[in-house]
């Protein structure tokens, strides 16, 4: 047995060194390392222990760890659930249906998926680069390829593995017949320990008797933030997270947590990105510009943020590297590049990043700018964010933390929490899932004041987990029942919980932990 074990860390070891060896960071870190070795503080008779005491000094310890542990992560993402060649087949017929809605609008509109950009496009689009609210571009006949409403659609539709045992359509009229397994509240309270207990945490239920008491709490989380930053390992700051995080110090813990720290490297790629967008032209481009005008735009909070969001939109969409990173890989199609000969070295995978951006994606990233003024910050930090949760968000999927799961933990809680306000949905013929897929769709972005929506990414990355998402959601729906209860229709639902700037985050989920339900 223990051989076996032994066997089993040898082999992972081997595994982790030759994925290190790949990581962009390694060349840097090897050269650092190369340095070490042949300074004075190392010693030929001693190697060992005065080759780890210098790297521990000179933050090459923190560096490797922080990797392997950003590793294991995403090691760690995907799940395997027995219904996975269920989900993948729901999720490429999917992919076909935004194909095919792709390629009519590329078809009603006369223009090419991609295409060379011409000199003038070019230059105009650089001089603009930091402007691009200025760089003007028709986008009138677009539209959307679809909206959280329609990917519902999908999921509603979703009869699972062992379907055809339901026949009439008021057995349907639930959100799954899919046997996967969710947390209840009791389980929620084994992951969200200190949210559960009560915990005090920045600026939320500590008994605070003056400002000056205030002042002290929150120099107190900075001090040991600092201290954290100082550490530069990621455990301990997700771990610090969970207290709450004051905002001079969040882009940095946040940076550290997803290993998103900027360097050379790093702005290379960002610069390769932005000349993928200056030489191509491609469809995207408009719909990204469209899903902006219609969204962060139109938003008082985030309209400010137009240009850089531009910026990281159009970058994002050029990103292979997320296609390759994502463990499920999405649809994708070969095209061929306007203006060159129809030959394998011209054609291009369209689009490159493999995403496909729905009404509102623009929203995932949009927080970010209070964070990080740099735009190339934003970008690395949204990026890591992204594939570490938010794809799971738009993809049909078993994972435990996948849409499916989400919206089925959100019925369930619903139907067992509050079984009356469920009923009332259901006699209105309304599925309350209508009312909040847009909500947990793209984790209350757009729809919580920016504080409120950072907070709740502060949870969801302090305990790796987006089983919050829904639970907030079920708690909004009770705070707000008396109300729903007076109305009827799905116009009137929505028009109740419209306004959710008065939610405050931490003093709702709290007060949902500590509940006892029937």
């Amino acid at each position: 047995m223990e051989e076996s074990k032994e066997n089993s860390i040898h082999h992972m070891t081997e595994k982790i060194c030759e994925e290190m060896k790949n990581a962009p960071f390694y060349p840097e870190f090897y050269s650092n390392l190369q340095k070490l070795v042949a300074s004075p503080t190392v010693k030929y008779e001693n190697f060992k222990e005065t080759l780890l005491k210098s790297m521990k000094m000179n933050g090459l310890e923190s560096e490797i760890k922080n990797n392997i542990y950003h590793w294991l992560k995403y090691k760690k993402r995907e799940v395997l659930s027995p219904y996975d060649a269920f989900f993948r087949k729901s999720q490429i017929h999917w992919d076909r249906r935004i194909h095919k809605s792709l390629n009519s609008m590329s078809n009603e509109l006369g223009i090419s998926l991609v295409k060379l950009r011409t000199q003038t496009d070019m230059d105009e689009l650089l001089n603009k680069w930091n402007e691009l609210s200025n760089y003007e571009v028709n986008i009138s006949k677009y539209r959307p390829v679809y909206a959280p409403k329609d990917f519902l659609e999908v999921l509603l539709n979703l009869k699972g593995p062992v379907s055809n045992t339901f026949e009439t359509l008021e057995e349907y009229w639930e959100f799954a017949q899919i046997p996967l397994n969710v947390k209840n509240l009791e389980e929620l309270r084994n992951v969200f320990v200190e949210l559960a207990r009560g915990d005090p945490i920045l600026g939320v239920n500590f008994p605070l008797n003056s400002i000056s008491n205030y002042a002290s709490f929150e120099m107190e989380r900075i001090l040991i933030g600092e201290k954290v930053l100082e550490k530069n390992y990621a455990p301990v700051a997700q771990e610090y997270l969970k207290k709450g995080c004051p905002r001079c110090l969040r882009d940095k813990i946040w940076a550290l947590i997803l290993g998103s720290e900027v360097k050379q490297p790093q702005k290379e790629y960002f610069q390769k990105l932005k000349d993928h967008v200056l030489e191509y032209d491609l469809m995207i481009d408009k719909l990204i510009i469209k899903d902006i005008n219609l969204t962060a735009s139109n938003d008082d909070q985030y309209f400010v943020f137009e240009d850089v969001l531009y910026q990281v939109m159009l970058c994002f969409s050029r990103d292979g590297e997320i296609l390759k990173d994502l463990p499920t890989q999405p649809g994708f199609m070969q095209v061929v590049i306007k203006g060159r000969q129809n030959t394998a070295e011209n054609t291009l995978i369209f689009p490159p990043s493999g995403v496909i951006p729905f009404h509102g994606f623009t929203m995932y990233a949009a927080p970010f700018c209070y964070l990080y003024e740099d735009p190339v910050q934003l970008y690395f930090t949204f990026r890591a964010f992204y594939l570490r949760f938010w794809h799971r968000l738009h993809r049909v999927c078993g994972h435990p933390q996948g849409i499916v799961s989400l919206c089925l933990q959100f019925e369930r809680m619903l139907q067992c929490y509050e079984p009356n306000l469920w009923h009332h949905f259901k006699k209105c013929h309304i599925h309350p899932l209508r009312i909040v897929i847009k909500w947990i769709m793209r984790a209350f972005s757009g729809h919580l004041n920016p504080e409120q929506l950072l907070t709740l990414w502060d949870i969801i990355l302090a305990y790796d987990s987006m089983e919050i998402i829904p639970m907030l959601a079920v708690v909004i729906l009770i705070f707000r029942k008396e109300n729903l209860y007076k109305v009827t229709t799905l116009q009137n639902l929505e028009a109740v919980l419209a306004d959710l700037s008065s939610i405050a985050v931490i003093p709702l989920l709290q007060i949902a932990f500590s509940k006892e339900y029937q």
